[in-house]
């Protein structure tokens, strides 16, 4: 019998991920009390190619990433009601949403989730080489993994909001990317 590997070989998890009610109050939340920032805010993101559960798509979300350690923490905000993960049933709020590991090749990401019976909700392309899956392995809405074919970039992105957290004295908590 052969081993069917799990969405664990993929990689470690990188992010954690919420879907707030109120995303002003959860970033206050996040810097205030938690301690954890400077968030920097990507607003009105459509993923090129995006499809949720196999058909087409216009969803547009606005995110804000920080860190915590190692750990990037990503609060989500829907700009539209388009079929997505952020509208309907997978849509859960204010509690965990989904984790994110990264990968080289997302074909690596297609076969795991294959061999899991995991379904694909999201797929699209991020700039010009990159490419994410959300998948549900079984654990319906709050378990969701996300899966992240980087591209040229995205390192160096992380690691500036990375370094903006190293000492950060609470100035600026939001700041704007792009």
């Amino acid at each position: 019998m052969t081993h069917k590997r799990g969405l664990a070989t993929l990689g470690p998890v990188m992010q954690l991920a919420w879907l707030p009610s109120d995303f002003d109050a959860a970033l206050r939340h996040w810097t205030q009390t938690m301690g954890v920032g400077p968030f920097f805010l990507m607003e009105n993101i459509r993923l090129e190619e995006m499809r949720y559960r196999g058909a087409p798509t216009d969803a547009m979300f606005s995110l804000a990433l920080a860190y915590w350690g190692d750990v990037q923490i990503e609060l989500i905000r829907p700009e539209n009601d388009a079929p997505s993960i952020y509208n309907g049933e997978y849509a859960v709020r204010d509690r965990l949403h989904h984790v994110c590991v990264l990968v080289d090749d997302i074909a690596e990401a297609y076969a795991a989730c294959a061999d899991q019976g995991a379904e694909i909700l999201v797929e699209g392309k991020v700039g010009e080489a990159g490419r994410v899956i959300y998948a549900d392995p079984g654990g319906g809405p709050g378990s969701v993994i996300e899966v992240l074919q980087t591209q040229p970039g995205t390192a160096e992105l992380f690691g500036m909001i990375k370094q903006a957290g190293i000492g950060w004295d609470g100035s600026e908590p939001l700041r704007k990317l792009g």
